[in-house]
């Protein structure tokens, strides 16, 4: 397994964001770069904003095979994503990632009419899901650190699907990325200084 880092996260984004996930009229690149302009527009902090950009690298870690494996790649992408990130950065990045999916679950319970705005393959994917949160469910999520900025996150990556939107490059959210990379990690990665 290859060990991420910002120039490897770009890299993969570049050679392999030309994916779309239907019914998406984007590419994940599109998506991932709309959905953390929205939230850099909102002023979310950095840790927020480099989520939000990588919240569907997941799709992107693993070669897929058939269709099974595709099908687990595609609902396991929040953890995948979540983990393979989690040497790189904090949990202010990584939880709202791995929470994402989640969080879908809770706004169909918070406020049912978020709901019916779904399109038909994301109600389908929220009942391989698990559906929408029970009472117990939704308390438990929203006692989790991260909650409100997964809740954030969902909801700009549902608006993230449109085509032709203007928005800053890869490169400007790669100096992002950079300012939220772990003390340690960013010391292994660029060596010592002199």
């Amino acid at each position: 397994m290859t060990e991420l880092t910002i120039t490897a996260i770009c890299h993969l984004l570049e050679s392999r964001g030309d994916q779309r996930l239907e019914p998406s009229p984007v590419t994940l690149m599109e998506h991932a770069l709309q959905t953390a302009w929205l939230a850099e527009q909102a002023r979310a902090g950095n840790n927020l904003v480099s989520a939000c950009l990588l919240h569907d690298l997941g799709h992107l870690l693993t070669d897929v095979v058939d269709a099974d494996e595709a099908e687990q790649n595609h609902r396991s992408h929040d953890h995948h994503g979540a983990a393979r990130l989690s040497d790189l950065f904090g949990a202010a990045v990584t939880e709202p990632i791995r929470l994402h999916v989640q969080a879908k679950r809770y706004l169909c319970y918070a406020h049912p009419g978020y709901a019916h705005s779904l399109s038909v393959d994301a109600k389908r994917s929220l009942a391989r899901q698990g559906g929408t949160f029970s009472v117990d469910q939704a308390r438990a999520f929203m006692q989790e650190p991260f909650a409100i900025d997964a809740v954030n996150l969902r909801l700009w990556d549902d608006q993230a699907h449109k085509q032709g939107i203007s928005t800053p490059s890869l490169a400007h959210f790669a100096a992002t990325l950079r300012t939220c990379v772990l003390p340690r990690r960013e010391l292994m990665l660029t060596g010592p200084r002199d």
